[in-house]
């Protein structure tokens, strides 16, 4: 009789054919109830945020100079600001005409009331800035960490030797606080995603993050430690250069920033595109034996892989349309409302 944890952790399922856990015996290997350890570790991470955005990314923005227009404050008004809030945040002609007749005001003041009123919602650049500074500081970290641990692994520079006597692969403690890392920040971008700036591709947000979470979680009880870390490695490889590309915008250094987006956009799609197929497909899928939580993982890689594709897609359409065509600067990322007409959206975004 096997019972229900038995039955989850089937050695079928999560080891290679001929593979058992009784092979694991004296070996370093990871435990999923290490992962545990991600919910203290992602409430830990929304503290520090919260604290480098008080006091070292709100006056590093004031400093160099984000500052936000002055939006003009509407009138208290019950009957507008009911229907602002249970309706929507946009009129309709007929909307707008019995308001209109409701609050006893001319079309037009009505049509300012609202402009105005979903002014006051957007988020403040300063705001934006904030939260691309906690980003790119974590990015930069998480990526500069990643390339001192793995550089002088063998596996790094031969993707062969990840599959190398796999299962039985001792864990290095440094790649096991790695992971931890890795997935403590992920979880803590879920937590904070409702309250962080609305983007426009916030479904896909989600997805992505529910992707790599599993991913993480997954890789990690099947010992798959040695591609996980050269897959994390290579999201990683981009994502500080977009913050910093959304930092500059919003400090209003346009060239510098169109430069740094190009970069951008180049790492990206050569790191998305290129080398994460490779990794995953050419080594991942030719190279190994499939069972079943092999399969998990490949469904999810290819979930990742198409939203690579979809914003590779928004990333070179924008530099078609902006840098070539010298149309105005738009965010193929962009946050969800569109801010006062001088404050143009940041450029694109991640992994």
């Amino acid at each position: 009789r096997m019972g229900l944890a038995e039955g989850f952790w089937y050695h079928e399922y999560w080891l290679p054919p001929g593979a058992t856990w009784e092979d694991m015996k004296g070996i370093p290997f990871p435990q999923p109830r290490d992962l545990l350890l991600c919910i203290p570790g992602a409430l830990l991470l929304i503290v520090v945020r919260c604290i480098f955005e008080r006091t070292i990314a709100l006056p590093l923005g004031r400093r160099l100079g984000v500052s936000d227009k002055l939006r003009p404050k509407v009138q208290p008004n019950a009957t507008l600001e009911g229907f602002y809030i249970q309706l929507g945040r946009t009129l309709k002609e007929e909307d707008l005409i019995s308001l209109a007749k409701q609050s006893d005001l001319p079309v037009k003041n009505v049509e300012t009331w609202f402009r105005h009123r979903r002014a006051q919602d957007r988020p403040r650049l300063i705001k934006k800035f904030c939260e691309a500074s906690w980003r790119f500081t974590f990015y930069l970290t998480s990526f500069l960490s990643g390339l001192a641990l793995l550089y002088d692994k063998p596996w790094f520079w031969d993707h062969t030797v990840c599959w190398l006597r796999f299962p039985q692969q001792p864990l290095l403690p440094a790649l096991g606080w790695f992971y931890l890392l890795e997935l403590s920040f992920y979880c803590s971008l879920v937590v904070t995603l409702p309250f962080d700036v609305k983007r426009k591709d916030f479904k896909e947000q989600i997805i992505h993050h529910i992707a790599t979470i599993t991913l993480i979680f997954v890789s990690y009880c099947a010992n798959l430690v040695r591609f996980g870390t050269i897959v994390m490695l290579v999201h990683d490889a981009s994502d500080y250069i977009l913050e910093l590309a959304k930092m500059l915008h919003y400090m209003k250094w346009k060239w510098v920033c169109e430069a740094v987006f190009i970069v951008f956009a180049v790492v990206f799609i050569i790191s998305r595109l290129v080398l994460f197929p490779l990794i995953t497909y050419y080594y991942f899928v030719t190279k190994f034996q499939l069972f079943l939580i092999s399969c998990v993982i490949n469904t999810f890689l290819m979930i990742l892989q198409l939203l690579h594709i979809f914003w590779s897609y928004l990333i070179i359409q924008m530099i078609f349309g902006v840098i070539l065509h010298g149309a105005k600067r738009k965010d193929a990322r962009s946050d969800t409302e569109e801010s006062d007409r001088s404050e143009a959206e940041d450029p694109a975004k991640n992994q």
